[in-house]
């Protein structure tokens, strides 16, 4: 595999709180699929875990050179977890198109979170590159 591109983002889990419970603005339906909310659940790490989520989303635009946006929206990423699996990349719309075109086929994601603070590294991988004749 070959390195595309890489992401790293990190979020303040108490802010993270005061976006959520913004009425001007609510973050929750404009950053997040339900399949993200139904995974997260209502448990009591529940704003950590959407913190963590919104740093893998955050991450995965830098590691594209993207960010939000010039139309890529917070939903094209949506960052899934099977129960005991590694956290997934799924891209839609603008995003998908800007992964497509920079060659990336797979990804790698890390995620973590304390009280306090919530951070995502991501590695964007493309198809191995040819050997160049020197």
């Amino acid at each position: 595999m070959n390195i595309v591109g890489h992401g790293i983002d990190l979020v303040d889990v108490a802010e993270m709180q005061r976006w959520i419970e913004d009425p001007r603005d609510p973050l929750i339906p404009r950053c997040f699929v339900q399949a993200e909310l139904d995974e997260i659940g209502n448990g009591v790490d529940r704003i950590e875990r959407l913190a963590g989520r919104f740093a893998a989303k955050e991450a995965v635009l830098k590691a594209i050179g993207t960010g939000f946006g010039a139309g890529v929206a917070f939903t094209d990423v949506m960052i899934l977890r099977a129960p005991g699996a590694a956290p997934k990349v799924r891209l839609s719309g603008g995003a998908a198109k800007a992964a497509t075109a920079l060659g990336v086929t797979a990804w790698r994601l890390s995620i973590s979170h304390t009280g306090d603070m919530a951070m995502a590294s991501v590695l964007a991988l493309g198809a191995e590159a040819q050997a160049r004749d020197s």
